[in-house]
């Protein structure tokens, strides 16, 4: 018999829930073959089978948590499909024959599984070199040291608040009575009114919530708004659309453009394309910025690696890839993972006007909206123009009112005279 277990994803994943189950116990399974979906906070993953023969059992149920490293099937390596039912009779009468045996050897073969999970619980926290060696040094628990950053990474800043907090000592004595409260958190709701449909959410949707309020409660987010006539942009689309095409095999969009100009702006106003730890500043001296997909189970933000060495055509076609692998359910957590600044177009879906949420631990986020043709002072003339509103949310902890200013009015200059845009390198 061989063990099927959840494979390490990536650092900051270290559960996740089946979503569904791909093969069922009596299954022939080969080796590399698919056996079930892990939904995790970020992507869903295909978990894979490392042996060949039948799938004899499910350690755990759809919708059930598991972690990293936890047996989740067995596979009886020396079984077929068809042998698979008939097996089971036998085991049956042997559990029915020796009860006592049964009974005597559980507790055995649990003690060895809790020791396990310790273990991985232990060494699945993700900590850095600092924070990890004054952690040793205050003789403090990683476990117990409470997380600011969405990822799940702990800290200097984590640990030193941990050291200082009057509270610490009494966690210890004060979780075991805080089990209860968590189950009763995750027990289904009972509404007494056939009106009202009960859907649990799912665990990306949880994550994404709890990460929203997270970064409101933490950072100073202030949003600024500007507008941009698209005329230039636009009339340069049309001339180059058809070319455009036959030449890179993609659409030449509005993204490219904003792309780019968002590329120009952050390398004029480098402190939004930072991020804060602690009360230290990481200045990031690369572009990977991150577009906002919309799917069915929740907003996804896929990356644009060093989108400054980029051709237009690249980001297109970086970005299109992106999208249709965030609807099919096929990012990976690279794809997710590192961005340095994001891009969101509540446009698409008619948005006038909104202000984004940062998404953290970048300190910036670009909102993009819907065209409208409204008419403007042109000089001494009236003419109707195709208008954006362009909102700008920041972290107010580092940057200044003026520097955001400055930061929206340089992408409505480099959009409203493109050819800026060749210039940028």
């Amino acid at each position: 018999m061989a063990e099927v277990k959840v494979p390490e994803l990536a650092e900051s994943i270290s559960e996740g829930s089946i979503a569904q189950w791909l093969k069922q116990p009596g299954d022939h399974v080969e080796k590399g073959e698919y056996v079930l979906e892990l939904e995790t906070d970020k992507v869903n993953v295909e978990i894979i089978s490392d042996y060949t023969g039948t799938l004899s059992e499910h350690l755990a149920e759809e919708g059930d948590t598991v972690q990293v490293g936890q047996a989740i099937a067995i596979v009886d390596e020396n079984g077929s499909a068809a042998a698979a039912p008939k097996a089971e009779a036998p085991k049956a009468e042997e559990a029915k024959a020796e009860p006592v045996k049964a009974e005597q050897a559980a507790p055995a073969k649990a003690a060895p599984k809790a020791e396990a999970k310790e273990a991985s619980s232990t060494q699945q926290v993700i900590a850095s070199p600092a924070a990890r060696k004054l952690a040793r040094e205050k003789g403090i628990d990683l476990t117990q040291v409470p997380v600011a950053d969405p990822l799940g990474r702990v800290r200097v800043q984590d640990v030193e608040a941990a050291s200082n907090a009057p509270a610490a000592p009494a966690a210890p004595a004060a979780a075991p009575k805080q089990a209860p409260a968590a189950k009763q958190a995750t027990a289904p709701v009972e509404v007494n009114d056939d009106r009202i449909e009960v859907v649990k959410m799912t665990r990306r949707r949880q994550t994404i919530a709890k990460r929203l309020v997270q970064v409101q409660s933490e950072a100073a987010m202030l949003t600024t708004f500007n507008e941009v006539d698209l005329s230039a942009v636009m009339e340069l689309r049309n001339r180059h659309k058809d070319s455009f095409v036959k030449t890179n095999d993609v659409k030449l969009g509005f993204m490219s453009f904003f792309t780019k100009a968002v590329i120009g702006a952050l390398k004029k106003y480098p402190l939004l394309n930072a991020e804060i730890q602690g009360d230290h500043i990481l200045k990031k001296n690369f572009y990977d910025i991150g577009v906002a997909v919309s799917t069915d189970e929740g907003l996804v933000v896929p990356v644009v690696r060093d989108a400054d060495r980029k051709s237009f055509a690249e980001i297109e076609k970086n970005i299109s890839d992106l999208a249709v692998k965030a609807r099919n359910n096929k990012l990976g957590l690279s794809d997710l993972s590192g961005g340095t600044f994001t891009i969101t177009n509540g446009g698409t879906f008619g948005s006038l006007l909104s202000t984004p949420i940062l998404n953290a631990p970048q300190v910036g986020i670009l909102g993009m909206h819907t065209i409208k043709t409204r008419p403007i002072a042109v000089g001494d003339q009236i003419e109707n123009r195709p208008m954006m509103y362009l909102a700008l949310s920041y972290d107010h902890r580092i940057v200044d009112g003026k520097e955001a200013v400055g930061f929206l009015v340089a992408i409505k200059d480099m959009l409203e005279d493109p050819e800026q845009l060749l210039l940028q390198g």
